[in-house]
């Protein structure tokens, strides 16, 4: 007869094993019937094999059911009773009474949907690489913030329909991600207070999922939310999370990323040494770290991110003129597209040069800050940032022109927020 190909392909589709399918196809009869299924794993593999090209009436109800198609779709011959139109309710009780023999038209029919497979989940993954794209290049805003609920609102939605594990788990994963975006958006705009609330719905998501990479996102933005509330002690807790996660002990490229994570941390406590032995570390790692595909949120970090971060904690840690060179660093290869990220990386340049005694280079450094924003919104971290130089500028050069016109531009560019 021939393998089903038909039927293997759809399977495959929805990352359905046979015991899975089994298991599925059963769940259907006792949605059909009210009464338990007795489809086995055998069943499913001789009507993989082609053994089973004319299933009975029952097993073809449950198919249909399963993969959301006529069984003639999955490469089989539906028994005579099922050749009739599909809205026609009377001969569909009246068939499922004849096939199971049982009182099947007391039991309301349920309205059928289809399962969700792998396709799906690339569609839907395609908008959250969307957003992420978004905010590479202006950083959080409202609107970035309702497009990440309403895609996980999409997915919340797809899991109600039949999955196989796998793509359970890849929509779990999903969720985690597009909650996240709404968190980071949020931190962005430094709305801590809701950012907090959707990272503990991603930690649940990420949890169900059982990805590492999606894990290990989440404990990254739990340390960068308590770094903006200057919680310390909390923002070393996630950032150690981070470092000992799967994620981390698997791939260089995310041990960096947590370990400098917790370098930032050190910094913030004022621990110098334990702030660059961590920092040595995530550069080592990532020098080690392969070239390979990693998920789309991941595209941020690389050496222009992880200098942009040293020079945050060597400005944290008083050593200014390092802190000058590796922000220097990170602009020669941040890309044009990171425009937020650029921006913020030019204000550690700023701060290097202002605490260095450069008070007027470092005003005309923060002031082309917004040029890099070319006329985008400013994201509420930025704005911090920039109010954190502009408070340091005005205790170490009050008196001066250059301090003068730098508030000038100030009252001119704030309003973009």
């Amino acid at each position: 007869m021939g393998e089903n190909l038909a039927l293997k392909n759809r399977m495959a589709e929805l990352g359905l094993k046979q015991e899975e399918l089994a298991r599925q196809l059963n769940d259907a009869l006792w949605d059909i019937t009210g009464r338990p299924g007795d489809i086995s794993a055998r069943t499913v593999r001789n009507l993989l094999s082609g053994a089973s090209r004319r299933p009975i009436g029952r097993t073809c109800a449950a198919l249909s059911r399963v993969f959301g198609c006529a069984v003639e779709d999955l490469g089989f011959s539906a028994p005579s009773s099922m050749h009739h139109p599909p809205e026609d309710p009377v001969r569909r009780r009246n068939f499922l009474a004849s096939t199971t023999g049982t009182a099947a038209a007391a039991i309301p029919l349920v309205k059928q949907r289809r399962s969700v497979g792998m396709s799906d989940v690339s569609r839907v993954a395609a908008g959250m690489n969307a957003l992420v794209e978004a905010d590479d290049r202006q950083g959080g805003n409202t609107t970035l913030e309702a497009a990440a609920l309403e895609g996980r609102s999409r997915v919340l939605e797809l899991q109600q329909r039949n999955a196989s594990e796998r793509v359970r788990r890849a929509l779990y994963a999903l969720a985690a991600e597009f909650t996240t975006i709404a968190a980071w958006s949020c931190i962005d705009l430094r709305d801590l207070d809701k950012a907090q609330r959707y990272l503990y719905e991603s930690t649940t998501f990420a949890g169900l999922s059982q990805d590492a990479p999606t894990e290990m996102r989440v404990w990254v933005n739990m340390a960068m939310l308590a770094y903006q509330r200057r919680n310390w002690p909390e923002q070393l807790a996630a950032a150690q999370a981070a470092q000992a996660s799967v994620a981390a002990r698997r791939d260089p490229f995310f041990g960096s990323m947590g370990r400098v994570r917790v370098a930032l941390a050190h910094a913030n406590l004022g621990d110098v040494t334990a702030a660059k032995r961590s920092l040595g570390t995530a550069q080592e790692g990532l020098g080690r770290a392969a070239e390979e595909e990693r998920p789309r949120w991941t595209a941020f970090y690389g050496k222009a991110e992880l200098n942009h971060l040293a020079a945050i904690i060597q400005n944290r840690n008083g050593q200014f003129g390092d802190a000058e060179a590796m922000a220097h660093r990170a602009l020669s290869k941040i890309p044009p597209a990171f425009s937020r990220n650029r921006a913020l990386a030019t204000c550690q340049l700023a701060l290097a040069q202002l605490h260095q005694g450069e008070p007027e280079q470092a005003t005309q450094t923060a002031a082309s800050v917004f040029s890099v924003m070319d006329g985008a919104p400013l994201p509420g971290r930025l704005r911090t940032l920039i109010g954190d130089f502009h408070r340091d500028l005005f205790v170490l050069a009050p008196s001066t022109a250059y301090a003068r016109d730098w508030a000038d531009r100030m009252r001119d560019d704030w309003s973009r927020g």
